[in-house]
């Protein structure tokens, strides 16, 4: 076993590797192992110092690299020193945040899973105080979105509610909680697919985008070179906004002579519908011609997995820039400049290629899932959550769950409630709403964006979670904790809370470290609220 060695002087603090390696996981609260000090040591990160042979850190120099790259001093200036950077989860990388059915889909305003984790895990570290929940509890989440309180309780072994006004939001929930035959939605993929290249043959847009490629690669290279391009611009030996509208004219001229030799129809006559503004004619048939052909299949869980897949295409494949792509602008029909990738790009003129990652990856997942699945019950509900009646829905779908729901209640609530004037969930996925034919309700979303966030907005709010809050309540246990997940700028959620006869007991200001806007660098942070009955 190695030994820890402590070395003082008047001006160091010096330690061995493994003693370092101790320190810095309790400092940074997450697992630094003695390899990890070592690279440090190695890429000349801090000085290494020596005793007797052995390698000697000085912790002072440690801490002060750390702090250097740390978001954790300059947040808390702007946030306050109340914010708990340990539920910022600033230690887990983008792959585990979105692991295994979590990036099924995308959906904006979802919270992390090891958010849900650490207020849903019975488990207790030295980071958390008390257990909210224990296995064969029945967690509810009124506002499920894309389902991720669900998911987490099925792992962690605890039986889960969602609730959702959107269909589609629903339609993402269940293909991630459901059990699948996974045998029969590959084979079906795959006729799926021949059914596809067939109709392709009978068009030209598959030969049209291989010569573009071709040729735009060739192109890029010659006249906009990484990383010779780029240095340049930042030297400033090149303007470029002049030489990329130079080079882009160019291009185009070659781009229409393709179009032509394949006698390719770009846009769509029809533009009034969110499909037939935002897609190229090529794309539209393609995506039409799947959604046709999965409307056919019999097996209602098969479509529905096929019908998310299919949607997850549609949303890669929009006519828009790369830079456009989370905040929709104008569409595009031709090559354009990108300044993202400092070169010209193109839009897509056929959906083949994230069809078949699409495809894939979503096979991939749901098998990696069923790994960690525990034989819980979980179920998603198409409702109001001010007005549903949650035992009546949850019967027609699953009765044992309704009997055990009857029997122990709902212990606690965790969810994410619509913020303010923020996000036009429905519009999110115009896309889907068309290509399925899926039934919108715009006008029962609490808190739109559409509606803004003027004081009627925010009475308005105010109340409906406040509904929301006491319909919840009567099929709840006595003892009940509910976790709310906002961003209250407006202050609202004390309001909310003496309307439905709760008390706040506790508040969690947690960092936002991993949005998807152009402002993710910009302090931001979210408050838990924790609620009990009075």
């Amino acid at each position: 076993m190695e030994q820890l060695f402590l070395f003082n002087d008047e001006k160091k603090n010096l330690v061995g590797i493994k003693e370092a390696s101790l320190w810095a996981s309790k400092y940074l609260r997450k697992k630094i192992t003695p390899n990890n000090i070592s690279y440090l040591l190695q890429y000349g990160k801090i000085n290494k110092y020596g005793n007797d042979g052995y390698t000697l850190i000085d912790i002072q120099e440690l801490k002060a690299y750390y702090d250097s790259i740390s978001k954790e001093k300059e947040w808390k200036k702007v946030l306050g020193e109340d914010v708990n950077w340990y539920l910022s989860f600033a230690q887990y990388s983008e792959s585990e945040r979105t692991k295994h059915v979590h990036r099924l889909h995308p959906y904006k305003g979802k919270f992390i899973p090891q958010l849900v984790e650490y207020f849903l895990d019975e488990h207790i570290d030295e980071f958390k105080k008390e257990v909210y929940f224990r296995k064969g509890d029945i967690v509810l989440d009124p506002f499920c979105g894309s389902g991720t309180t669900l998911v987490q309780a099925n792992e962690l072994g605890l039986h889960c509610i969602g609730i959702d006004i959107s269909s589609f939001n629903v339609l993402i929930s269940e293909v991630k909680i459901e059990n699948h035959n996974l045998e029969l939605i590959e084979n079906l993929l795959r006729e799926l697919n021949s059914k596809l290249i067939s109709f392709q043959e009978q068009n030209n847009n598959i030969k049209f985008e291989e010569e573009l490629s071709i040729e735009l690669t060739n192109f890029n290279n010659r006249h906009f070179p990484s990383p010779d391009y780029k240095r340049k611009v930042e030297k400033k030996e090149i303007d470029e906004n002049e030489y990329a509208k130079e080079r882009l004219k160019e291009f185009l001229s070659k781009y229409y002579e393709l179009v032509k030799k394949y006698n390719l129809k770009i846009e769509q006559d029809q533009k009034e519908n969110f499909l037939g503004k935002w897609y190229l004619y090529p794309v539209r048939k393609e995506l039409d011609y799947l959604a046709n052909e999965i409307k056919l299949i019999e097996d209602n869980d098969v479509k529905k997995v096929l019908t998310l897949i299919l949607s997850r295409t549609a949303r890669s494949c929009r006519a828009t820039t790369h830079a456009d792509l989370a905040t929709l602008k104008n569409p595009v029909i031709q090559p354009y400049y990108c300044k993202k990738h400092s070169k010209i790009c193109r839009p897509l003129f056929t959906i083949s290629k994230w069809w078949e990652y699409y495809t894939k990856d979503t096979i991939n997942r749901l098998k990696e899932f069923e790994k960690l699945r525990t034989n819980t019950f979980q179920t998603c509900l198409i409702g109001d959550s001010r007005e549903i009646d949650i035992y009546s829905e949850v019967k027609k779908k699953n009765k044992d769950f309704a009997e055990l729901l009857l029997k122990q209640k709902i212990r606690g609530i965790f969810t994410s409630p619509p913020y303010v004037g923020l996000i036009d969930y429905h519009e999110q996925h115009a896309y889907a709403y068309e290509l399925f034919g899926f039934e919108r309700r715009d006008e029962l979303e609490i808190g739109p964006f559409f509606r803004g966030q003027g004081e009627e907005q925010k009475n308005s709010y105010i109340q409906s979670i406040a509904k929301v809050l006491i319909n919840c309540k009567k099929y709840m246990q006595d003892n009940f904790d509910i976790f709310l997940v906002a961003n209250d700028k407006f202050n609202l959620y004390p309001q909310i809370a003496k309307i439905a006869k709760l008390k706040i007991v506790e508040q969690f200001k947690r960092p936002v470290l991993n949005r998807v806007e152009k402002d993710r660098e910009t302090p931001y942070s979210e408050t838990i609220f924790h609620m009990k009955g009075l």
